[in-house]
């Protein structure tokens, strides 16, 4: 029994997570596990390990996005094509409640890892299966990137400016799919501990992306017309958009109705005539007067730093945002005064993290654990699953576990 004034564990303490993973989408899902307490038991490959490992070496040597998807686990690297290598996962699986793989379409199933057989061997395993674009259908073979998936979602198609569509600047799809996955594990322990039954969890990059296109799709299906691609502006607001400053910086402010209008004009721009002038007075004028309306905009802000813009805008009461660049986001003073950042092991020494955003006050705080070097538990994994120093040096010599 937890006593009343002890901080509650984590929330996944007690579970293991095997997973065969590469690049983002299962990593990153995995990576919110362990941050949760789960233990995560990484399979690599022996020939380089997680391809993730040698995207970059931002990170004093290492990957960004390795660093990035894999603290807290353990890794072992083993040859999954040979049936030694491949005995070690499944004796992993067997002690395990969770399972996770994103290998490309039909390698899992080749190898007896998809989700529907391992669930039959273990009716309590919740086994994950992580794809681009599903088991089934036209497209179940296709390779699937992230970029490949935010075009075929239609992501790209609404990011950009009118001229140029444009990506996300983050892996939108991985991201996507990581998420819901965790989010199916989690979901799955909770019918499990009722039930006592685990079971197939199946991911889409694709379906996970297309969910969040929900507001674009609902326009066009419903609607008719796509929305435009508005860059920074919003397609049916205005002013609501980025306006460069005085000592080169930019300020982005929305204005959500025609009181805020008033006030924007009077109190920051220092041109009250605006508020009540009927080209600019409500919101639909100002959408017709759109390119008009961000010059005066444009004018006003543009006289002042970007301290001051900012002072103005809150005073007065309008939404307000300075455009950070990526450098600005790790010294961003919010994420300093919540006492977000830690230093996570790495094989390089300590790095850099955030804090994971699922916050549980009144328990343990998230376990942000080492970036493992490939292969560094090996050995400790062989011995767990019961082979003698004879038959790691085996596995060693011929390749299969490194």
């Amino acid at each position: 029994m937890i006593h009343p004034m002890a901080p509650l564990p984590l929330p996944l303490e007690g579970i293991t997570v095997v997973a065969v993973e590469q690049a983002v989408a299962a990593p990153f899902a995995t990576r919110q596990l362990a941050d949760l307490g789960a233990r995560v038991i990484k399979v690599e490959r022996v020939d380089g390990g997680d391809f993730a490992r040698g995207y970059d070496t931002a990170a004093r040597g290492l990957a960004s996005h390795f660093v990035w998807c894999n603290r807290g686990k353990e890794s072992i690297a083993l040859d999954l094509k040979d049936p030694r290598g491949l005995d070690v996962v499944r004796r992993l699986v067997s002690d395990a409640d969770v399972f996770v793989q994103n290998l490309a379409q039909g390698a899992a199933a080749r190898l007896g890892l998809d989700a529907a057989t391992l669930c039959a061997a273990h009716p309590r395993l919740i086994a994950v299966d992580i794809s681009g674009y599903g088991t089934s259908g036209p497209y179940a073979d296709k390779r699937a990137y992230d970029m490949l998936v935010q075009c075929e979602a239609g992501l790209v198609s609404v990011t950009g400016t009118p001229r140029q569509p444009a990506k996300a600047g983050i892996p939108a799809a991985d991201i996507a799919a990581a998420m819901y996955a965790f989010s199916g594990v989690l979901a799955a322990l909770v019918r499990r501990g009722t039930t006592g039954r685990g079971g197939p969890v199946e991911i889409s990059m694709l379906e996970a992306l297309a969910e969040w296109m929900g507001h674009p799709l609902h326009h066009v299906m419903h609607d008719g017309t796509p929305p435009a691609r508005t860059g920074l502006a919003h397609a049916v607001i205005a002013p609501y958009d980025a306006y460069p400053t005085a000592d080169g910086g930019r300020v982005l402010l929305s204005v959500q109705n025609d009181r805020e209008w008033r006030r924007l004009a009077a109190q920051v721009l220092g041109r009250p005539e605006w508020g009540t002038d009927p080209a600019y007075a409500t919101n639909a004028a100002r959408v017709a007067h759109r390119e008009d309306t961000d010059a005066l905009v444009a004018e006003g802000i543009g006289a002042l730093g970007t301290d001051e813009a900012v002072a103005r805008l809150e005073a007065a009461d309008i939404a307000c945002a300075r455009l950070r660049d990526v450098r600005e986001v790790a010294a961003h003073p919010q994420l300093a005064a919540r006492d977000r950042w830690r230093e996570v092991g790495t094989p390089v020494g300590p790095l850099r993290a955030l804090l994971p955003p699922i916050t549980l006050p009144g328990g343990e705080e998230a376990r942000m654990g080492d970036v493992p070097a490939l292969g560094e538990h090996t050995e400790t994994l062989l011995r767990a699953v019961g082979m003698t120093d004879d038959e790691i040096a085996a596995l060693r010599r011929d390749g299969v576990a490194a």
